[in-house]
């Protein structure tokens, strides 16, 4: 059965965590729709179903995210990326999960220590000249260390948690059994494909316990950065900074990675000594410009959105350091967004159809991106076409991009529409760009820095010799496909003439009535078998000789107590049946 699995013993002791986090922010009967208190008192564990009553002055939104935060790393990283989709969720619910602050304890040092071991090969006090075993940072899934090396140089080492790794792996399995019920059951929930979005969930997840691939993300973004130039603002060359072959400094620093010591549970990395972002008062103290720094940084992150296609998902003031120059560092790329090229073109698209106030093709875009789902296109034709004349006209200082496009995208929800994953994090790294732009720069406008970069990137894209490109690719496609055609035909025929040709059609209802249709079988040979021990031991009963127990045949006995065991099964699966109707 579905939660006989969920109670294996691997899971049990987490699963009792969260039924009881749950049960006391007053989600009890959520727990029991889902059979697991049921489960739990099988196992023989009990929750406490009053303590729910000290939390029912907070709203849904409220307790929902004080839940995530208690039940662990897994769902507080769930929640943040449910901030992000605005396409499915209310604003007062994003708004809430927007809260979740993804800080922990440090972990036991002994155990940090020995992993360090593991990982390093040796003592970490044997390959650096020093390291700090008080952690700079500690989140839910890493913690961060100073050391430096035998050169001089200032490195920070990421160390993931000790023994995160199967809480995590848990608390993915039981999700993903929660969204296999979810679609199964509820139609409500079926259109949002919530299988798909705990399986893209949690390849996020396992990504981002790779250091590696952190580190591989971080130099790929290095890359692209490769003789960046700011034209309007050639940065100033000072004593303190290494100037690159060209003798200026680069504006956008990423980390170096020491690939000597990285893996998938730590990575070293060179250390950034600017300013934090969270800390305005220190740059101003610092002489740096608050406005060519908010300038900057939303040129970097749309020339990784728009151009390189490789972005930095999650901008927020703790990830952006600020350097002499006026110049801007990015760090931690466990979360990355990427767009393809079609993607890019249908975003370009889109925000050309906003400019000309063509609803059509907004909407053609739209349907694009939520392929799968079942639209009126007429009535989202007019709703999309009343969201341009709400925008059309305002001055671009008046308009907010980020606000813009979280109402763009709320669009869909309207109308049971789900967008990718991608098109999530990128109005994420927009409302997080534009928030932090304007914390430096109040009247910073970041439609008008974003114009000049769409607009570059509309004529390369649109250009003849782009075209002519697509072209040619797009007629290798089409006689590849025609050169292949009489090959994948001969193919069908074959499979019918030998009668191998099948189809199949998957209708979840089908599996419903087939569960149901067992559970039936089974309650009706319990019944049988009910019937017949009682009969049998009546037999028995009048039978002289044998053991015998308070005067009465042992064997008798013992069938008419199977025939109450029995009968007390077969009457708690009716009830139970019955409440779950």
């Amino acid at each position: 059965m579905f939660w006989q699995a969920l109670t294996a013993m691997r899971d049990l002791r987490r699963l009792h965590e969260i039924a009881s986090i749950l049960v006391r922010y007053g989600f009890g009967d959520m727990v029991r729709r889902m059979g697991l208190s049921n489960a739990l008192e099988r196992a023989g564990t009990a929750l406490h179903w009053s303590e729910a009553a000290d939390f029912a002055h907070m709203t849904p939104p409220e307790r929902v995210r004080r839940a995530l935060e208690e039940m662990g790393p897994t769902f507080v990283k769930l929640g943040q990326v449910l901030a992000t989709r605005v396409d499915l969720l209310e604003p007062e619910w994003t708004a809430e999960f927007g809260k979740l602050q993804d800080s922990a304890p440090p972990a036991p040092w002994a155990a940090v220590h020995q992993q360090l071991i593991e990982d390093l090969g040796a003592p970490p006090e044997e390959i650096f000249a020093a390291f700090d075993p008080e952690p700079l940072a500690a989140a839910s899934i890493a913690q961060v260390h100073r050391a430096r090396l035998g050169d001089g140089g200032e490195v920070v080492v990421k160390v993931r948690r000790p023994g995160i790794r199967p809480i995590l792996e848990a608390d993915l399995r039981w999700l993903a059994r929660l969204a296999e019920l979810a679609e199964t059951e509820s139609a409500e929930w079926r259109v949002l494909h919530p299988r798909e979005m705990v399986r893209q969930f949690a390849q996020s997840l396992r990504n981002e316990l790779d250091f590696a691939g952190e580190c591989r993300n971080a130099e790929r973004i290095a890359e692209n950065f490769t003789g960046y130039t700011d034209q309007d603002s050639p940065p100033v060359v000072t004593r303190e900074e290494k100037p690159d072959a060209d003798g200026t400094p680069p504006i956008i620093v990423i980390p170096r990675v020491y690939w000597q010591w990285t893996g998938e549970r730590v990575c070293v990395q060179e250390f950034i000594g600017g300013i934090s972002g969270r800390r305005l008062q220190a740059v101003d103290q610092a002489g740096l410009d608050r406005k060519v720094l908010a300038r900057r940084g939303a040129n970097a992150v749309l020339k990784m959105i728009v151009e390189d296609g490789v972005f930095h998902a999650d901008p927020h003031p703790g990830n952006v350091f600020y350097l002499p120059g006026n110049r801007i560092a990015f760090i931690d790329f466990g979360m990355v967004g990427r767009l393809a090229e079609e993607r890019r073109d249908q975003l370009i698209r889109l925000l050309l159809g906003l400019v000309r106030n063509d609803a059509g093709g907004v909407v053609d875009v739209m349907l694009e991106w939520t392929s799968d789902g079942v639209a009126n296109e007429q009535d989202l034709l007019l709703e999309i076409q009343s969201f341009i004349d709400r925008y059309h006209g305002v001055p671009l200082k008046q308009l907010r991009l980020s606000a813009m496009l979280s109402d763009l995208v709320a669009i869909p929800r309207q109308h049971h529409l789900v967008l990718p994953n991608d098109l999530s994090l990128l109005v994420k790294a927009f409302v997080t760009l534009e928030g932090l732009g304007r914390e430096l720069d109040p009247g910073f406008d970041m439609a008008n820095q974003a114009l000049p970069l769409l607009e570059r990137a509309m004529h390369v894209r649109y250009s003849p010799a782009a075209l002519l490109r697509r072209g040619r690719r797009a007629a290798g496609d089409i006689f590849s496909l025609l050169a292949g055609l009489p090959q994948d035909i001969s193919r069908l025929l074959r499979a019918a003439r030998r009668g191998r040709l099948e189809v199949h059609i998957d209708v979840t209802h089908l599996r419903r009535v087939g569960d149901q249709l067992d559970n039936a079988a089974n309650r009706l040979v319990i019944g049988i078998v009910v019937a017949a021990l009682i009969v049998g031991s009546s037999i028995v009963m009048t039978v002289s000789g044998g053991p015998t127990l308070l005067g009465l045949p042992v064997f008798g006995l013992l069938g008419f107590l199977g025939a109450v065991a029995g009968s007390l099964w077969l009457l708690l699966s009716i009830l139970r049946s019955g409440r779950g109707r």
